[in-house]
């Protein structure tokens, strides 16, 4: 229920607050310095948040008391709030519904696997690529996520396993994906920026390897292009789920921009470039991409690039007429890429039974009253 009413229901545009994640270093310091402290406090700050993973007044106690809440309130204003955070797979999968001030609704993924933790992130509340498998697409875009909306989601998921808070005991983010809600290359500056502190040495961000990072598009081609002179060394992800252009027309309905072959020209472009292999995120939906035929279509396509596979059961959505491939299904069109010499796997898909799918918690909490 509720997809069309999710689609309508826009929140009063509140532009964030500007945060320290928002800001380079040398930014953070004139920031400072106009609030009438010395520019050095920045850098205290700084320490605080990426390297303690703290925004709390009372851990703070190299700034002096008399300046610490006017400090946090101008550097790190709170942007997000937990209103609903749900566990599975024995606790090693936590999903976390955000509220940001504006009332609009975005989710992440922590995710413990044996030897790392992933972190997916939402760049975007909502998105408007409008796919129609997607409970995100579906519902529509709301708005960008700021720069510091995006790391936020990061920093709470870093702290929390810094404090042991998720099973498995204390921990570090050593992966950040751009798979949550919202298309990331149409939020480009600020996903740009994010990278950035995300990837930057702490204090000035959190430290994480920039070939940790994996950014997912549907196939921005301009922003590929562009992504690919920045100079950085993520991994990009491609949203292809169809190796013909009349289908992906239908599923990926920017598609109808940018076809098929423009899209993959584009991402071994990226691959040249940063010399990083491209993975090929492929949604199986029983009887509609699933073939045979289709495997073999998109093993043609892939022959002898830097490539990986990763073949997704498709999480269904209440109520969409789209599911996942029989397994039997997903085996074949597995076994048919390898066969051709195609790097693949299936995916292991988390959070089922905890509303798992992109937009699904999003979703349900517009429908509860506002936290």
């Amino acid at each position: 229920m509720g997809l069309v009413e999710i689609g309508t229901r826009r929140p009063a545009r509140v532009r964030p607050s500007r945060h320290l994640a928002d800001l380079e270093a040398a930014d953070r310091r004139a920031a400072v310095a106009d609030l009438g402290q010395p520019a050095y406090r920045a850098d205290q700050l700084s320490r605080h948040y990426f390297g303690r993973l703290t925004e709390s007044a009372d851990d703070m106690t190299d700034l002096p008391v008399a300046v610490r809440d006017t400090l946090i309130e101008a550097m790190l204003p709170r942007l997000l709030t937990a209103t609903r955070e749900l566990t599975c797979d024995r606790g090693m999968t936590r999903k976390t519904l955000w509220r940001a001030a504006d009332g609009s609704f975005v989710e992440s993924v922590l995710m413990r696997y044996p030897g790392r933790v992933t972190m997916c992130v939402s760049s975007q509340a909502g998105c408007g690529m409008a796919c129609p498998f997607c409970a995100t697409g579906q519902a529509g875009l709301t708005r960008n996520l700021s720069t510091a909306e995006i790391v936020t989601q990061v920093f709470n998921g870093a702290r929390g396993l810094a404090r042991g808070e998720m099973a498995g005991g204390p921990g570090r983010i050593s992966n950040v994906v751009f798979m949550g809600m919202g298309e990331p290359l149409a939020n480009y500056a600020n996903v740009l920026a994010a990278i950035r502190r995300l990837t930057d040495p702490v204090p000035d961000g959190l430290g994480i390897s920039q070939r940790a990072i994996t950014v997912s598009t549907v196939g921005l081609v301009p922003a590929i292009r562009k992504l690919a002179a920045e100079g950085l060394s993520v991994r990009l992800a491609v949203s292809l789920h169809a190796p013909d252009d009349k289908l992906r027309d239908e599923l990926v309905p920017v598609n109808r921009r940018w076809k098929v072959a423009e899209v993959l020209d584009a991402a071994w472009g990226y691959a040249a470039a940063t010399g990083r292999r491209i993975s090929i995120e492929y949604a199986m939906i029983r009887d509609i991409n699933d073939q045979g035929w289709r495997a073999d279509a998109l093993a043609g396509l892939l022959a002898g690039r830097l490539v990986h596979v990763n073949l997704i059961p498709l999480n269904p959505t209440p109520g969409s007429k789209w599911t996942a491939s029989d397994p039997g299904v997903a085996a074949e069109f597995e076994a048919r890429l390898a066969d051709r010499g195609i790097p693949v796997t299936v995916r292991d898909t988390r959070g089922r039974e905890i509303d798992g799918a992109c937009g699904q918690l999003a979703a349900a909490g517009r429908e509860d009253p506002p936290a």
